[in-house]
């Protein structure tokens, strides 16, 4: 099923994913925010389950800001 998160706090907008019944996240896309960066976490956690990014990426910041795109995508594969 594609889910859609609203990011808070990055330049990134949206994150767009598939996740799985088991949770299998996979498709991964950002709107906006640093494209390379963003690629290759995408590619990084292509076919991950949704606990195990959770657990990489989740309190990642960026600079001064509170949060990240990274942290963001850990965010939303736990809330989707």
């Amino acid at each position: 099923m594609t889910h859609s998160y609203k990011t808070k706090g990055t330049c990134s907008r949206l994150i767009t994913f598939d996740k799985s019944e088991d949770g299998i996240i996979t498709n991964i896309h950002f709107d906006g925010g640093c494209n390379g960066n963003l690629k290759a976490i995408s590619k990084l956690c292509e076919g991950m389950p949704a606990d195990k990014i959770n657990k990489i990426l989740s309190g990642n910041t960026c600079g001064s800001k509170a949060t990240s795109c990274a942290d963001q995508l850990a965010k939303a594969v736990v809330e989707e």
